[in-house]
């Protein structure tokens, strides 16, 4: 399991996060209310940045889970450990955030468990409590306690999915990548590079991504497009830059990646 708990300082500046529409006061207002959130979208679109810079915004501890197969629920809520010839309890980080009031983020939620999804129902209704069967408590989250879970529904199968009874209780906010102006000041303020450099590099991201389904399982992600920034920021030269975090990463196919360096002249020159 990966994670990590943070804590938002009080005045901390908030991680850079650039809104496409109104999911910062949706956030907000989810929050306020004490109701469990759902972000949909492909990889890489600035779902996790999105919820670190809510978290900051709001000033609320915030711990990060990146799901996966093994990911269990006592992953997530604790287990016994033996530690100096004692067995003491432990919590884990959805069992410290309920007692915290904090937000916890469960990253491509899919991936885990199926156990998983069944402990978070009792959070994710107006009882907002967590049993904790091993020690016999049913703890009551605490004020400020949040439950945000994403997933991308382009993954999704019929053995990696979202029930509908779990769905449906969440409010739900769906990403995509930022339009190519957007993209650009994103990019540019994260890595670094101008952004009339950064803007050739957005348009070949859109033509990239113009092939998913076709040659490309998945297109560029705009992380992918911060790496790429970033290392042509750093004095490596365009194509090359280009060739390791927007080509390589993308596919194995010898074939597909000399067709889509041809792409790359064609776009870039």
């Amino acid at each position: 399991m990966t994670m990590e708990g943070s804590r938002a300082l009080e005045g901390a500046q908030a991680p850079f996060y650039l809104p496409q529409g109104d999911e910062c006061d949706v956030f907000t207002a989810a929050h306020a209310n004490g109701l469990p959130l759902l972000l949909k979208g492909p990889t890489g679109c600035g779902k996790t940045r999105f919820v670190a810079h809510m978290a900051s915004r709001l000033n609320r501890p915030l711990y990060t889970v990146a799901c996966h197969d093994d990911l269990s629920a006592a992953d997530l809520i604790g287990r016994y450990l033996l530690k100096g010839g004692e067995t003491v309890w432990v919590d884990g980080p959805l069992t410290r955030a309920v007692r915290a009031g904090a937000i916890c983020y469960l990253d491509e939620v899919v991936e885990a468990r199926k156990d998983v999804t069944v402990v978070l129902h009792p959070l994710t209704d107006d009882r907002r409590i967590l049993p904790i069967d091993r020690t016999g408590e049913e703890l009551e989250a605490a004020p400020g306690f949040m439950l945000v879970a994403s997933y991308n529904p382009g993954y999704q199968n019929i053995m990696k999915t979202l029930k509908p009874s779990t769905r449906q209780r969440f409010l739900s906010i769906e990403f995509d990548f930022p339009n190519a102006e957007q993209e650009t000041q994103v990019v540019a303020a994260e890595s670094g590079l101008p952004a009339e450099r950064v803007a050739p590099l957005v348009r070949l991201a859109g033509k990239l991504r113009g092939l998913r389904g076709q040659d490309l399982e998945e297109g560029v992600s705009t992380r992918l497009l911060v790496y790429c920034a970033t290392l042509i920021c750093q004095g490596m030269p365009v194509e090359r830059a280009i060739l390791a975090a927007m080509i390589e990463p993308l596919t194995d196919d010898e074939d597909v990646k000399r067709g889509l360096l041809d792409l790359v002249t064609a776009v870039i020159g």
